[in-house]
């Protein structure tokens, strides 16, 4: 379905013809890119409030600012929509998100005007900080570099390391910081009250207001009085607010803060900036979801919420006739919850994503035993390491892609003392729509080098329930990681008693001849389903769910391996150095020349497209599980020369 935009938005295929409207119409220009945008995430899907509530900023910055020659850096992205269709992507935005279409964040190879990749929080201060660098290294005077931030992404400490680097640089740097209150969810912390002290000083912004008017009166020099100007401004923040105390504390320049919704302010302001040179920030306030009410309300809600009736706000639902199993972030949610009624001990630690992980359901029963820290993985990890000293339980909950950020605090804090941390990995293996920046393809692999760990994957939810039960026992004394996807499972009857399960073992789900699958996770469903198309062709494989990467069932690879002399694994993650390796590795170990097949995320980065579009394209859905058995029946071994004699 093609979305039409409006007459303005219609003329506006580079900044270059943006440039070429007056300023008076620029307020048409971000009615008609903010309708667009709705337009379009309403049928298409996608990220939504964020976008929203940077329209005004997108069209500012690219106004005064020389894209894509003035680098320009969005912290994660999933609010750069407008600065997509502003550079040339009006016509094929419908394609957002899509299989083959553009990337729902900034990518390097999709158009110059995104000159960072981005999708994880709180890289864009040291990335442009970079950039100016470079460019002052290059004698490029003229070229200015932007990062565009969240009070949410600035929580994390890689964005404190970029601002204590650039205040002792004289990099011409400007850093944005776009302050709603909001990431995905409320923020929380310090850094939230600290801003809401500076934004809420009515008396400090009223006075420096009638300040600044009255020097513009004075008959003296500009030097003088910008130089006045300073020095007043300077001492008023140190009287009547806090606001010195910390930007300005990393000897970057603090102006603001200013309304983000007001068009001819922030252009006005830009133009001025652009002008100052070395680092400065400029904190502007705005509202996550502007211009569409129900957004504007329920922020969280309206994150990415799916297909939806722009005029009615009706978020479109499936339909189902029967009962559906819950997504596995819900069956974690519950359980969680309900262990922590009848175990004192029981910690949640999540970053930032209480809705996305679900804790936000003991967070509403425990308040004072569910903690979201902010977007900070290193400190999530180190802090439930703390807490484990102590004999507490902790489920650390962070999606996959998400714990790279915090690999050191693993080894380093948890693993080498052993601490039994819970890392409850939610999105492992492929994500969709997200796309490369977000698939959970190498935690298996991750975390299978490191001594000390238990990696597991629940084929279905009452797996995952009787893990998550497991875990929190006394006699469960090393870090266990307990790994399963997006979207949903299998059961729609999934609330089960609570079973214990022996870690390091695994079970066997059918007999077979020939061949046998063993799976690891949720992908043994896939496998299940490819089992029962091959019945009909009275091929028999065996079905193995081993559950553990580490430490493996020895007994029952053992049992596979002299029984069956065709091999196949099947994993959601990548085949090079994950579960399929760790069979390999087992196979060579032991001296076994069985033919092995090794099924899951292939060496080399997977873009977005539909879950069911990527398990098809990388080669472990049901259908390419059967055509894997197919073609290793096809050719028979003599098993007898390859047993133990």
């Amino acid at each position: 379905m093609q979305v039409s935009a409006g007459p303005l938005l219609q003329t506006i295929n580079s900044p270059e013809d943006l440039k070429k409207i007056p300023k008076e119409q620029l307020h048409q220009v971000c009615d008609e890119l903010r309708q667009f945008i709705v337009d379009v995430v309403s049928v298409h899907g996608g990220h939504f409030a964020a976008s929203l509530g940077v329209v005004e900023l997108t069209v500012a910055l690219h106004y005064i600012y020389n894209t894509p020659y003035d680098q320009l850096v969005w912290d994660v992205g999933h609010q750069a929509y407008g600065h997509k269709i502003l550079t040339g992507r009006r016509d094929n935005f419908i394609t957002n998100r899509k299989y083959k279409g553009l990337s729902g964040f900034p990518k390097r190879s999709e158009s110059e005007y995104d000159t960072f990749g981005v999708g994880h929080s709180s890289t864009s201060i040291s990335a442009a900080l970079g950039m100016a660098m470079a460019a002052k290294y290059k004698g490029e005077t003229a070229r200015k570099s932007v990062a565009v931030i969240g009070d949410g992404a600035m929580t994390a400490g890689l964005a404190f390391e970029g601002l204590n680097h650039a205040g002792v640089s004289d990099a011409d740097v400007l850093i944005i910081l776009n302050d709603n209150c909001m990431s995905i969810d409320p923020n929380v912390g310090a850094l939230k009250e600290y801003l809401t002290d500076i934004t809420t000083s009515y008396t400090y912004n009223k006075l420096r207001d009638e300040i600044w008017k009255l020097l513009g009166k004075l008959p003296v020099g500009k030097k003088f009085t910008r130089d006045m100007a300073s020095k007043l401004d300077a001492s008023l923040k140190g009287m009547l607010t806090k606001s010195s105390n910390l930007f300005e504390s990393f000897n970057i320049r603090y102006f603001g803060p200013i309304d983000g919704h007001n068009i001819t302010k922030l252009v006005d302001t830009l133009k001025d900036l652009r002008n100052i040179p070395g680092p400065k920030l400029l904190h502007i306030l705005t509202v996550k979801g502007k211009g569409y009410a129900l957004a504007e309300k329920d922020q969280t809600k309206w994150h990415a919420p799916g297909l939806f009736d722009k005029i009615s706000g009706e978020i479109y639902k499936k339909k189902y006739d029967l009962p559906q199993p819950p997504k596995y972030q819900d069956v974690f949610g519950h359980t969680i919850l309900e262990l922590a009624e009848k175990n004192e001990k029981i910690f949640g630690i999540t970053p930032a994503m209480p809705s996305g992980s679900s804790l936000n359901i003991m967070m509403k029963a425990m308040p004072h035993r569910a903690i979201d820290v902010g977007i900070a993985e290193q400190h999530a990890v180190t802090l439930s390491a703390g807490m484990a000293t102590q004999g507490m339980k902790v489920f650390c909950n962070i999606y996959s892609s998400f714990m790279q950020r915090a690999y050191d605090q693993v080894v380093h804090d948890v693993a080498i003392q052993k601490l039994p941390v819970v890392f409850c990995l939610d999105r492992g293996g492929l994500v969709g729509e997200d796309g490369p920046t977000h698939h959970g393809a190498y935690d298996i692999a991750y975390f299978r080098c490191i001594p000390n760990m238990i990696i597991s994957a629940p084929m279905n939810e009452q797996e995952l329930r009787n893990l998550m039960y497991t875990a929190q026992l006394e006699s469960t004394r090393l870090p266990l990681v307990i790994r399963y996807p997006r979207g949903e499972g299998v059961m729609p009857e999934w609330k089960k008693p609570f079973e214990e399960i022996t870690i390091g073992k695994g079970r066997k789900l059918r007999e077979g001849k020939d061949i046998a699958i063993l799976s690891f996770g949720h992908p043994g469903n896939f496998a299940a389903a490819a089992i029962r198309e091959l019945k009909a062709e009275g091929v028999a494989p065996a079905h193995y769910d081993m559950r553990f990467a580490k430490p493996l069932d020895e007994e029952l690879l053992h049992e596979a391996l002299q029984n069956y002399e065709k091999i196949i694994t099947v994993e959601d993650g990548t085949v090079v150095g994950g579960f399929g390796s760790a069979i390999a590795e087992f196979m060579a170990e032991n001296n076994y020349k069985n033919d092995l097949k090794i099924l899951g995320i292939p060496d080399r980065l997977v873009e977005h497209g539909t879950l069911k579009e990527l398990h098809y394209e990388c080669g472990y859905d049901a259908a390419a599980i059967a055509d894997a058995v197919r073609e290793m029946m096809s050719s028979k071994i003599d098993i007898s020369s390859i047993l133990p004699q």
